[in-house]
């Protein structure tokens, strides 16, 4: 939460499962303040009856959904394209109050800039999501 809280310019975020909302909760402060924000998600959530994507696009944060893979199974966070944040840890509730989980903060430019390039090359297969109330 910490390197969230911290954003200066952009925070790309791909997730298999997105449920957790003060993970939502920082994503939206950050753009609120500026922070270009975007995230890949997993193509069940187009079904999925709530959850925090429909709260991102509302805000105007761009959510695309990869429905290329048979599962999106990323747990990523690249922030300022400097620090990358991955590991076992889906940003659910079930995860932070219930799971044994890892994660990994990575802070070699290095690196990151390999995530970048994942995270874009999945951006370009992937399509907007839209809220429920849209569809």
């Amino acid at each position: 939460m910490q390197a969230l809280n911290n954003a200066k310019s952009t925070v790309l975020v791909q997730a298999y499962s997105f449920t957790s909302h003060p993970i939502a909760d920082a994503l939206v402060r950050a753009h609120r303040r500026g922070v270009e924000v975007q995230a890949i998600l997993d193509r069940s959530k187009r079904t999925q009856k709530y959850n925090t994507a429909d709260m991102l696009v509302r805000v105007g944060i761009p959510v695309l959904i990869d429905a290329s893979h048979a599962i999106a199974h990323n747990k990523v966070m690249i922030i300022d394209n400097d620090v990358g944040v991955t590991g076992s840890f889906n940003f659910t509730k079930a995860v932070e109050e219930r799971n044994a989980e890892n994660l990994l903060i990575i802070r070699n430019k290095q690196i990151t800039a390999l995530y970048v390039g994942n995270w874009r090359l999945d951006k370009d297969h992937s399509s907007p999501f839209y809220p429920q109330a849209l569809r």
